[in-house]
């Protein structure tokens, strides 16, 4: 690993520690320690659990967590109760007390959020939020599917759209900037567009994760035309494409036309899992030397 890498790393988490108060004797200006409060939480969640399993999902030390747990039964904010599964042993809850006292953090949890961002536009804020779970993800934590949200276009996001394509393509493919330049000239176009036409965006979290657009195909007479499916990476795998290309053949049939078209290459297989699964076929192949590669080019065609 490079020194640079290492030092990014080390100075975001001097960073946020200092943001999130980290250092701090009390967690959120509460009455207790960020551990004391992780445990407290973590009680809340389960309703019952034992040691071991607070050990194990917060990572502490089994002596330091009991000597913790006593310090909080001693406080009246905890209780030893009998397991119903097996009377030979104990499981932790919280007393009336400490349900009181994890509602006190959470609110005060919640306020130091809202001071923090209190600057940052709503937009920033999806994308921070977006970071998070990006970093969360890579770092090892199982994914949380949030619900995913269909969308019209706004404006920006247009641009956005070519942004993010022309870099995930290259990423992905190899593709050089012939397909950002086309992409350009054919979201550029959207809006002149005359017939039928939407734009679909979806989001998760606030964050943009992909789009579809469907407009008459160009000199065939009772064509749709599915254009510029993308779905980012992080968000592969939940139906996004699957609910993108849905959204897209309803609005061809809803407005009268008697098929819809598209044009893929054979490299992009998820795409094209998505366009078989919805009832497309291939109706024609051809050689391509495309964006710098060489490549087979499809056109696939659904009737209606």
């Amino acid at each position: 690993m490079s020194d640079s890498t290492i030092a990014e790393i080390r100075a975001f988490n001097r960073f946020y520690t200092r943001q999130i108060g980290l250092l701090n004797e009390h967690v959120a200006k509460s009455r207790f320690s960020l551990a004391e409060g992780r445990v407290l939480y973590d009680i809340s969640r389960h309703g019952h659990t034992t040691g071991a399993e607070l050990s194990e999902a917060l990572d502490l030390d089994p002596a330091y967590l009991s000597r913790l747990l006593r310090k909080l039964v001693d406080g009246g904010l905890t209780s030893y109760v009998p397991s119903v599964s097996d009377r030979r042993s104990n499981t932790i809850a919280l007393t009336r007390e400490g349900d009181a006292a994890v509602v006190e953090l959470e609110a005060l949890n919640d306020a130091a959020i809202e001071a923090l961002l209190e600057g940052v536009d709503p937009p920033t804020r999806g994308r921070l939020v977006a970071a998070m779970a990006s970093i969360r993800q890579i770092l090892g934590e199982a994914p949380q599917q949030r619900p995913i949200v269909l969308r019209p276009h706004r404006v920006g996001d247009l641009g956005w759209m070519i942004h993010r394509q022309g870099i995930l393509y290259n990423r992905q493919f190899g593709w050089n900037g012939e397909f950002e330049a086309l992409i350009a000239r054919i979201y550029g176009g959207y809006e002149a567009l005359s017939g039928p036409k939407d734009l679909w965006v979806a989001e998760q979290d606030g964050a943009v994760v992909g789009s579809i657009f469907v407009a008459p195909s160009e000199g065939i007479e009772g064509s749709a035309q599915l254009r510029m499916l993308y779905v980012e990476p992080q968000a592969r795998g939940q139906g996004v494409g699957t609910a993108l290309v849905a959204q897209a053949v309803a609005f061809a049939r809803a407005n009268g036309f008697g098929r819809m078209r598209l044009w893929t290459h054979t490299i992009q297989e998820s795409a094209r899992r998505i366009y078989a699964s919805a009832g497309f076929a291939i109706v024609e192949t051809m050689p391509e030397h495309n964006f710098g590669k060489d490549m087979t080019g499809e056109i696939w065609e659904m009737r209606f």
